[in-house]
């Protein structure tokens, strides 16, 4: 099992919070380190000094750190044009030198586009728009170097584009595609993405949404293997005091996080659940770290629960 650290900056991060956080995620020994892609905070946390870009706090991690994988969960399809979008991965792939992982999401947050001024589409043309984008995205990047790429689409048209920059990573940068949906998002999983994520489940309903994906997969007569993955909140202690100083800290409950798939508990509670993941299926978990001042809570799993697995 491999684990990345996730983060929800927009709950309140400056630039230096994530890159601590990043660093100590690096030193610890995770897999990556990723962030969501928002523009507005959720619930009741201040959310200051404010929102940060994902893509541009990525490429300054990028010549911040050195071995560590870094990546959204997800970027939503709402926000930028699919063009510019595959040039600003790319350069970041470049900046890193071939450790960036690009999560596509269809958005659902309609606060923040109000917020921001960004238009938000029905539900069925955000997906119609996911989809060209991943179409196009990846299209661009696999395009063969001095060719040229094409799309006709109902959202976006591309004429005799150079698909220039590539990624370092060839034939592009791995894709990741997540969701609980039964028809749509499996089906664009197992055509678009290198992985597939279920976010903030149940366990017990994992293996489902992993099964649909292969299936569709199947029947698109795809024969390279999916990566299946999952995210999940985190919080760890030593004891149940320190348990339960963390999860106040963050506004949750601890059974709660429990009953929803979280991994809670002491580090050997953490091994436990966290080999519930694999029997589900999974080979990486996204641990979604909510209080980024506690860099104690990062190294105590990377010492404590990284190496029982």
């Amino acid at each position: 099992m491999r684990l990345v650290i996730f983060t929800e900056p927009q709950q309140g991060a400056t630039h230096d919070d994530l890159l601590r956080v990043a660093k100590a995620a690096e030193d610890g020994g995770y897999d990556g380190f990723f962030r969501s892609d928002h523009y507005l905070k959720m619930g009741d946390a201040p959310g200051l000094p404010g929102p940060t870009d994902a893509w541009i706090t990525l490429a300054a991690l990028a010549v911040q750190t050195s071995r560590i994988r870094l990546g959204t969960l997800v970027s939503s399809a709402t926000f930028r044009l699919p063009g510019p979008l595959a040039i600003a991965v790319a350069q970041v792939d470049a900046m890193s030198g071939g450790r960036v992982e690009f999560g596509l999401g269809g958005g659902w947050f309609e606060a923040e586009h109000r917020a921001y001024g960004i238009p938000f589409p029905a539900v069925g043309e955000r997906f119609d728009r996911l989809e060209e984008q991943l179409e196009i995205i990846t299209g661009l990047w696999e395009t063969p170097a001095g060719a040229t790429y094409d799309f006709d689409g109902k959202h976006y048209r591309i004429s005799d584009s150079p698909a220039l920059p590539k990624p370092v990573q060839s034939p592009r940068v791995p894709v990741i595609v997540g969701g609980h949906g039964k028809k749509r998002t499996p089906y664009l999983a197992a055509r678009y993405a290198t992985e597939f994520n279920v976010p903030f489940s149940k366990i017990s309903d994992i293996p489902a949404q992993y099964s649909r994906v292969r299936a569709a997969a199947e029947a698109l007569g795809r024969t390279e293997p999916l990566t299946y993955s999952a995210a999940a909140v985190l919080c760890v202690g030593r004891d149940d005091a320190e348990i339960r100083r963390r999860a106040a800290a963050i506004g949750r409950d601890v059974e709660e996080m429990r009953e929803n798939g979280g991994i809670v508990g002491t580090p050997a509670e953490a091994v436990e659940t966290i080999g519930r993941y694999a029997e589900a299926g999974a080979s990486r978990l996204f641990l979604q770290v909510l209080d980024l001042s506690d860099l104690d809570h990062i190294d105590l799993v990377a010492s404590e629960v990284t190496a029982r697995l």
